[in-house]
């Protein structure tokens, strides 16, 4: 369990002053100036011995992330780019830090940039993200006024300006080169990598994209030292983690406890448990929508952390624990998963654009009984045709929770369309 001395969000719940004074009083913008003194080197090491590893899904270690920049410049800027576009359904961590505790970012953001010889740095946030925005422009206009960023940030000799983008609303924005294009005044779509964004990003300069909780937890690592951040978790998932855990648990939360806690220790301490007991827990996506979901009893004994999930052929993805009993309707959960890629799909790539209306309508099939049962197998076929042949991860998020479901859950489908029953998809 993380005891409270080690939480680095300790703003949260919104209980505390959120402003530039509470901030302080809490220990953020502490020795900043110092920090910087010490080097881009001795930063981006630091993050790297750390252990750190992204926090928006993908699990990339941040700190070699970061090495991918020019070290010196071409004549071109660099740019930080903050991923706040937080649109996976079940994900919901970076909007607290950004309404309650939003001076541990904007720290976060000059002490990265200032890593990454970038002078200037944008985080673009979600459309639907209204009061989230207020309160980060807020910390940001405070910074502002107290000198910690803008000329001279915080009288360590380094320029820097932080700008905040609100997005439309578009699922695929989330997705790094599709964010860039939007920043850049273009329709969301994803790029084609190579070039990846250090060598070629935003306006065609190196830039790095990077989650919220993955910069905002810098700050507290260097203050604190690499080592302490690396004590937490398992080898190579080191640290603290923020959890959203929804459905249906007695309490849902959102909590910052150590990685590679168990699911079990997770849930009792946190959340009070699985509504109707552990013996009415029927599955769990452990990482947000996109990750296929497992079975009850494999979670009753997981490991929350990148490689345990992984061994399972799942992920922790962005650690949104989407919890669900024995009253839930599995195949419909996961049709109604289907519907959200199919809309959400920017349409570049034939094989997501096509396939994702093809995987929903087979699934709303199966929600009905109405399916034979060899299109079970068809339709795992068709997920492998989507997955790994697009430009972005959209078609594998659209993709894994239906491989999740027939892997984990054929005797249901199977069931459901043996039994000819009439299954009503509710209009929506």
């Amino acid at each position: 369990m993380l005891e409270d001395k080690d939480r680095i969000f300790t703003n949260l719940y919104g209980m505390h002053d959120r402003s530039l004074t509470g901030a302080r009083a809490r220990g953020h913008w502490d020795g900043t100036k110092d920090i910087i003194a010490k080097g881009r080197d001795w930063i981006i090491n630091e993050v790297k011995a750390s252990g750190l590893r992204g926090r928006g899904g993908a699990g990339f270690p941040t700190g070699l992330k970061w090495s991918f920049m020019p070290k010196e410049s071409d004549g071109r800027p660099s740019y930080l780019v903050v991923n706040a576009d937080e649109s996976e359904p079940g994900t919901c961590k970076d909007r607290e830090i950004m309404r309650h505790d939003p001076h541990t970012l904007v720290e976060g953001c000059l002490i990265a940039s200032f890593a990454m010889g970038a002078h200037a740095c944008y985080i673009y946030i979600r459309g639907e993200y209204i009061r989230e925005r207020e309160a980060l422009q807020r910390a940001i206009d405070e910074a502002y006024e107290a000198g910690l960023i803008g000329r001279n940030a915080c009288g360590s000799g380094w320029d820097f300006d932080l700008y905040l983008h609100h997005g439309a609303g578009a699922y695929i924005c989330g997705e790094e080169t599709a964010l860039l294009e939007s920043l850049e005044g273009k329709k969301g779509m994803p790029r084609m990598k190579p070039p990846f964004p250090a060598g070629a990003g935003l306006w065609g300069c190196p830039t790095t994209v990077n989650n919220v909780e993955s910069i905002a937890v810098v700050p507290t690592i260097l203050r604190r030292g690499a080592s302490w951040f690396a004590s937490f978790g398992r080898p190579n998932n080191t640290g603290t983690k923020v959890f959203a855990i929804s459905g249906h648990v007695n309490r849902p939360c959102v909590v910052e406890e150590s990685m590679s806690i168990p699911f079990r220790e997770l849930i009792d301490r946190h959340c009070g448990g699985i509504r109707g007991g552990w013996d009415n827990l029927l599955a769990v996506i452990p990482g947000g929508s996109s990750v296929p979901c497992l079975r009850g009893e494999v979670m009753a004994d997981a490991i929350m952390d990148f490689d345990w999930l992984r061994e399972q052929r799942s992920g922790l993805g962005t650690a949104a624990v989407i919890v669900m009993d024995k009253s839930t309707d599995i195949v419909k959960a996961i049709w109604r998963l289907s519907k959200f890629y199919k809309h959400e799909s920017c349409g570049q790539c034939t094989p997501c654009r096509e396939g994702t209306g093809w995987m929903m309508r087979v699934m709303e099939r199966f929600v009905r009984g109405e399916a034979e049962l060899e299109e079970i197998d068809m339709l795992l076929d068709v997920t492998r045709q989507v997955e790994g042949h697009t430009i972005c991860a959209l078609g594998d998020a659209a993709a894994w929770p239906i491989q999740g479901l027939i892997r984990n859950f054929r005797p249901e489908i199977e069931a459901r369309l043996k039994g000819r029953r009439s299954y009503a998809v509710a209009a929506e």
